[in-house]
Order: structure tokens, then sequence, then C-alpha cells
């Protein structure tokens, strides 16, 4: 029998570089706090107002999510490679494009738009072909180191943003950031590949193919009728967006405590991003997906509950409670993919999940943009933590009836290797026969009585 490579932990290898350079996303409050101090200086660039801080941020989450779709449909069909080359571009045009402007409207059409597809097609091309290559055993594990390398970037991409915005101005810094995101996506892209259709990860680790597994692989409109698919999308909508409204302002709200150190907490935070993906990954392959949101959720609206708490002079518990903050943010990322595919099949996963992940991006564009309207009004987070951590608590009791949906019916175009049509047909087939394949009709006579 042929062998087939296992390239598993080369393409995981190369999902985590990509997705450390997409991260950038999550330094937002970074250039968010350099555009306010030009806002209030009154230098005359930035003319913007205060309520629309957030409006790129928050498209461009939008767009990161509802490009998953697209991103994820061309990758099942033809080439995680073809999908990262495309993210790579898109990002660092994007980036390009607003380093020669301070307009709103560029840099929500720049960063919101044209950066926020191609954070999606990046993205999108990072863990499907992953975890296709492992088998399901590990797969919170193998999606939660994929997706660390997002939440990760901004221990990285933080100090050097605030080196670079000190040193050369943040136009300058969008530039170089483009430039490089487009080198390195593009690079490591190449090592992107999806499993031959005859491959099996539950093989043994010879990499020998073997008969796939008996299971049920959803199409996305079989997925969308399942009340499964909105259990989780709600779920996923309040679990991120509550997460991406602290991101996107925690430089301004560590500032008042730690001034110019204030990226010291957006780093950590990354660091417990990152942390998040991999432990709720693992944890989840033990008790289960269901059972470690509940917990996650749960603990998410403990923390912003005790955020309404924290003083501004309060710089060590601030910094504890975005690790925290980032820490459990982190474990949807890892939590969701993997209950997509156990729920939904990999047949489609990319544009399964793609559909999933508009949650993300639709939490991540209501929840900053209200909370950032609620502090602009008030000049205090109390409310928008309030609302986010009520939300929490929802998606919280919804675990309770999120179950994995059972379907009588295979779609026609499925095949599932050793599934037979119910009847008197099967009724005839006998234990022995399923070795060869061939089913035991018995004689003629009996053969015959079964048509009439």
């Amino acid at each position: 029998m042929e062998k087939i490579k296992n390239r598993g932990w080369s393409v995981t290898m190369a999902g985590i570089g990509i997705n450390l350079a997409l991260g950038i996303l999550y330094t937002w409050s970074m250039f968010k706090m350099a555009i306010k101090d030009s806002i209030v200086a009154g230098d005359g660039r930035f003319e913007w107002s205060l309520s629309s801080l957030n409006d790129p941020y928050a498209v461009c989450c939008l767009a990161f999510a509802f490009s998953m779709i697209l991103a994820g449909r061309l990758q099942d069909k033809f080439s995680p490679r073809i999908t990262a080359l495309i993210g790579g571009v898109l990002t660092g045009l994007g980036l390009m494009w607003i380093s020669q402007s301070y307009s709103l409207w560029v840099w929500i059409l720049g960063f919101g738009v044209l950066t926020g597809t191609g954070l999606g097609f990046g993205y999108a091309s990072a863990t499907p072909p992953a975890i296709k290559w492992f088998p399901a055993a590990k797969t919170g594990l193998i999606a939660g180191l994929v997706v660390s390398g997002f939440g990760l970037a901004s221990v990285y991409i933080a100090p050097l943003s605030n080196y670079l915005i000190h040193t050369v101005g943040l136009s300058a810094a969008m530039m170089i950031f483009g430039g490089a995101f487009i080198v390195v996506v593009c690079g490591l892209s190449q090592f992107l590949v999806n499993p031959p259709k005859n491959f099996s990860p539950e093989a043994k680790t010879d990499g020998q193919a073997a008969p796939k597994p008996m299971g049920l692989d959803f199409s996305p409109s079989a997925m969308l009728r399942t009340r499964s698919f909105y259990l989780l999308w709600f779920t996923y909508f309040v679990g991120a967006g509550a997460g991406l409204m602290i991101i996107g302002n925690v430089a301004g709200m560590a500032k008042a405590s730690l001034g110019d150190m204030a990226w010291v907490v957006v780093a950590l935070m990354a660091v417990g991003n990152a942390g998040g993906r991999i432990v709720a990954g693992i944890l989840s392959d033990k008790i289960g997906r269901t059972q470690t949101l509940a917990i996650m959720l749960c603990f998410q609206s403990l923390l912003l509950f005790s955020l309404m708490m924290v003083g501004k002079e309060q710089a060590i518990v601030m910094v504890m409670a975005a690790a925290l903050v980032g820490f459990n943010y982190g474990t949807n990322l890892s939590l969701f993919p993997s209950a997509t595919k156990d729920y939904f099949g990999l047949k489609n996963f990319g544009v399964n999940y793609g559909l999933v992940f508009t949650a993300w991006g639709a939490g991540g564009f209501v929840l900053p943009r209200v909370s950032q309207m609620i502090v602009a009004a008030t000049g205090s987070y109390e409310s928008a933590y309030l609302t986010a951590a009520v939300l929490l608590i929802m998606g919280a009791g919804m675990t309770v009836v999120l179950d994995k949906p059972v379907s009588a019916e295979v779609p026609a175009a499925q095949h599932i290797p050793g599934l037979r049509p119910a009847g008197a047909l099967t009724s005839m087939v006998r234990a022995g026969s399923l070795a060869t394949g061939r089913p035991n009709l018995g004689s003629k006579n009996s053969y015959r009585q079964m048509l009439k």
C-alpha cells in the first residue's frame, strides 16, 4: 500500500507563523491611542470624532468574518496556499494604503475592508488544513496551537508598534508592517497543503492510507437548517464580542495607570490570549467542547464584573485582569472551530466554519462600537462591562441545550463507507458478509418474496 507522508506538523507550524503576522488586529488599541492623541492635540492630521475611533476596527472585524465564508470555500475546493497568498497581499496593501492618509473613510476602507478581508483569507487558510492532518482526539490541541499565533502576535507587535510610532510615526509604521506581512505570509503560504483524499488521520503514524471513519459531513445549507448552528452562532457572538470590546480599548484603559508603558498590558493580554487557545483546546479534548465553553463564558462574565471595581491607580490589578480577559477570549478561537468540525464534519469544514465565524465578526462589530458610544457619552466603561457580562451569562446558559446535531437524512452527494439504505434489503445482510462488502441476499425465492 502506498505510503502518504504526513505533513501535519509542517502545516501547523506554517499556520502559526501566518497567524503571528495577521494578529496585528489585536494591536488596534495601540494605533487608536495614537490617533486619539492627534485628535485631542488638534494637530490637523486625524480630524475624526471620538465616537468613531473604533469604526475601522469594527469594520475590520466584520470584513474579516464574512470573507472567511468565501475563503473557506476556496480553501476546501482549491488550495490553502492560494487562499493564504491572497490574504497576505490584501493585508499588506490595506496597511500600505492607510499609511498614505489620515482620512477616516480611507482607514475604514483600507484597514477595515481591505486588511480585514486579507485577515479573513489568511486565517481561513491556516486552521482547516492543519486539523485535517490529525485524528479527532487532537482536534482541540491542533486548533489551539494554530490560532495561538494570532493571539500571541501582540507580544512582539505591541512593543514594536510603540517603538515605531514614537520614532518614525504612525503612518510609516503602517507602511513597514504592510511590506513585512506581504513577504512573511506569502512565503509561509507555500507550506500549506490539504491531505490527499485517500488519507486518514486515524491511520497509524506510518502514513498509510486507510478508510475514512464513519461520520456525517453537513453541507453549508444542511448546517444552516440545524438548531445547533444558531445556538453555536449566538454563543460565539457574545463570547468573542465581549473579548474584542476589551481588546479594542485595553491600551486606552491602561494608559491612565501605566502611561507610555500601556503596551505592556496589550502584550500580556496577548500571552493570555494565546495560552487560552491552547489550554482550552487540550481541555475540550478531555471533557468536551460545551462543558469547556460553559466554564470559560461564566469565568469571563465574572472578570467583566470585577473590572467594574478596578480603579485607575490599581495598575497591577489591571495587568492581571487584562491577561485573564485575554485568556478567556482566546478560548473561543479554539473551541468554536473544534466544535464546528465535531458537529458538522471535515468535508466542508472551511466554508462551514466561515459561516460560524460570522458570529465573531458580528460580535466584533456590534459590541466594540456600542462600548465606544457608551464611553463617549458617559466617560465610563461600567455600563459596557455590565451589558457584555449579562450576554456572556446568557451564552453560558445556552450551552446547556447545545448538542451535536443528528440528521436522519444523509445528503445525496455524500458517501459514508459501510452505510447502506435501511429497509428489507439491508435486513438480509449478514455480519459475515460485511467483511467482503457483498450483502447476503439469501436464496432466489427469498429475493423474489422481498420484491413482491
